[in-house]
Formats: structure tokens, C-alpha cells, sequence
């Protein structure tokens, strides 16, 4: 991110401005998980994790998990909301929590490498992409590419307007954007998709709006050469 989009990040956080925080497990995780074919004991990260309950979602089915997060009370609110006593130790230029088999790097994404994760198995992506800004997206997703190893799945779920003029009598279709990002590197399956009702995010305006919550299993398309991966 740029240093403007952190500090907005961190000041959501201080000020409490975290509607986006699910109280709850993910149930688009819980069902849709499974057909990424993992085994209990891959190692999964967690970008843009903040205080999510599905990092222990993730540990409860064996799976070590490793988080990264901007905000350093976030990363303190997860253990201590979850009554986590956990280690804390300068990792680079991370702070490193942890506890078990969850991990929470604190610091900036766009500093991670690879050694800071190890061998990834799959990612869980909960609206980390849809959550930034358009313009660093397809950084971000260049250096996924780049931390990760290549055989990486990624369970990515985005939250996205609806296309009400339903592209060739289809209601709901990969996103041109999703297309562009991932296409290069990755076969995209859309496994699911739902259509709700959700507060606008600009709290000014007092009215729900539709929106399509989608699921998409990527799974990198080992064919290819490094030429052909997004940078």
C-alpha cells in the first residue's frame, strides 16, 4: 500500500471503524474450504488477516496458520479477545505474534518474503484484494506470486457490484477484473454466488445496497513459465 492507504488502515483501527470484521466464521470458508483438496497439515496464510475468527477456524482443522496485518491492535485484540496468551518477537521488520499453530506478522505486506512464510499451501483471501485500492491490485497480486510457492491454490473471496446487465443471459459471471488479475497464472473457477443486501460504505448515506458476495478457487496453472506470471 501506499503510505496514505496505511495510515487510513491504521486509523480505522484506533478510531474503531471496523464494520468489515465478521463476528462470526466465515460460512463461505467453512463450506467451500474442502475443494481446495488440502491436508490437514499444509501451511496456509492469511493476508490482510486483522482479529478474524477464521485464523482459528483454519488452526482448528490442523493447519498451521500464518497471518500478516498493518494494524499492531488488531493483532493484540485477536489473541486477547480469544484469551490467546501469546509470544511476541521482532521477525525483520515484522512483529511476530504467536501462539500455537496461528502466527500473526505484523507489519506491512508489501515487505513479506518468502522466508518469512515458508511453504505455503494455499491462501485464504477474505476480500484482501477487493479491500485495496484499485490501482495497487495487481501489485498485490505480483507479489503474492512472488512469496508464494507455485503450486500455491488460493480460495479468494470478493464482495463486488452486480452486473444487472447479465453478460449473455448469464446473472452471474467472473468479474472482467478477476479475469484480468489471475488469468495469466491461474485456472478460475467461480464455485458461488450469492446476492445480498448491505450497508453502503460511506456512512453519510443511510440506505442498503446489493451486492454480490462471490467464492473463486484458483489453482495455478503449472504449465506455465515464469515469463507468463503477473508482475
Amino acid at each position: 500500500m501506499t503510505g496514505r492507504d496505511n495510515e487510513l488502515w491504521q486509523q480505522s483501527w484506533r478510531d474503531r471503524e471496523i464494520a468489515f470484521h465478521q463476528k462470526t466464521v466465515n460460512s463461505h470458508l467453512i463450506k467451500f474450504w474442502p475443494n481446495l483438496g488440502l491436508t490437514a497439515t499444509d501451511r496456509v496464510f492469511v493476508p490482510l488477516c486483522g482479529k478474524s475468527l477464521d485464523l482459528l477456524w483454519l488452526a482448528a482443522q490442523g493447519h498451521t496458520v500464518i497471518g500478516v496485518e498493518l494494524s499492531p491492535l488488531a493483532a493484540r485484540a485477536f489473541f486477547r479477545e480469544n484469551r490467546i496468551q501469546a509470544s511476541r518477537r521482532q521477525v525483520g521488520e515484522f512483529v511476530l505474534w504467536e501462539h500455537g499453530r496461528i502466527s500473526i506478522l505484523c507489519g506491512d505486506f508489501f515487505q513479506l518474503s518468502a522466508a518469512n512464510l515458508g511453504d505455503i499451501a494455499a491462501v485464504f483471501d477474505r476480500a484482501s484484494l477487493t479491500a485495496l485500492p484499485d490501482e495497487i491490485r495487481a501489485d498485490y497480486l505480483a507479489h503474492l506470486r512472488k512469496i508464494l510457492p507455485a503450486a500455491c491454490k488460493i480460495l479468494l473471496l470478493t464482495t463486488e457490484e452486480p452486473d444487472d446487465g447479465e453478460t449473455q443471459g448469464q446473472p452471474f459471471a467472473v468479474a472482467d477484473e478477476i479475469v484480468s488479475l489471475y488469468t495469466s497464472s491461474f485456472d478460475i473457477e467461480l464455485s458461488h454466488v450469492e446476492s445480498v443486501f448491505e450497508d453502503d460504505p460511506d456512512p453519510a448515506i443511510r440506505q442498503q445496497v446489493r451486492v454480490e458476495q462471490k467464492v473463486y478457487v484458483l489453482t495455478p496453472r503449472l504449465d506455465l513459465d515464469n515469463s507468463d506470471l503477473v508482475r
